[in-house]
């Protein structure tokens, strides 16, 4: 039986967190889906299109250096309705801090009373990653400031253009 595990986020951008955490993911899995997730109510910096080659550019070679194998999805409903339609088991969800660690937490709880055959896995965010989000990562873009040291560099370079472009 193939282990399939889901992780969710906007990756709007994906950042050297995420890569940490996709990259730890991949290594728990036979198959990891990366499911982006569309709101209607948000406004992204980068395009979903350009987000999901961005994060395929980033997380294909992270799994296949550990032997898992990538596909990335878009969503726009319930994080345990977009694993259900993977046929994922696993919930893979990053954690930076006791904070992040609460959250995740009622989420858990939530989740499984709604899809108890579905299990959620942290994984902690390594120290040279931890302070890095995707919102301080946009701010910091749209500000003119350097974020060399959060993205990968083809992020980097489509954050760069998508600034220039507004």
């Amino acid at each position: 039986m193939q282990r399939i595990a889901l992780y969710t986020g906007s990756f709007d951008p994906v950042t050297n967190g995420h890569a940490d955490v996709i990259a730890a993911a991949a290594g728990l899995c036979d198959r990891l889906v990366l499911a982006i997730g569309v709101h209607p109510g948000k406004k992204p910096l980068l395009g979903v299109d350009e987000r999901a080659a961005l994060l395929r550019a980033v997380a294909t070679p992270l799994a296949q250096a550990r032997g898992a194998a990538v596909e990335v999805v878009t969503f726009d409903g319930l994080a345990v309705d977009a694993a259900r339609k993977a046929g994922a088991t696993t919930i893979v969800r990053g954690l930076r801090d006791g904070t992040d660690f609460d959250y995740e937490m009622q989420m858990v709880g939530m989740n499984a009373a709604m899809a108890p055959e579905v299990q959620t896995v942290f994984l902690p965010a390594a120290p040279a990653s931890r302070h890095i989000t995707a919102t301080l990562v946009r701010q910091i873009a749209t500000m003119g400031g350097d974020v060399s040291a959060f993205v990968p560099p083809a992020v980097e370079r489509a954050l760069k253009a998508a600034v220039a472009a507004r």
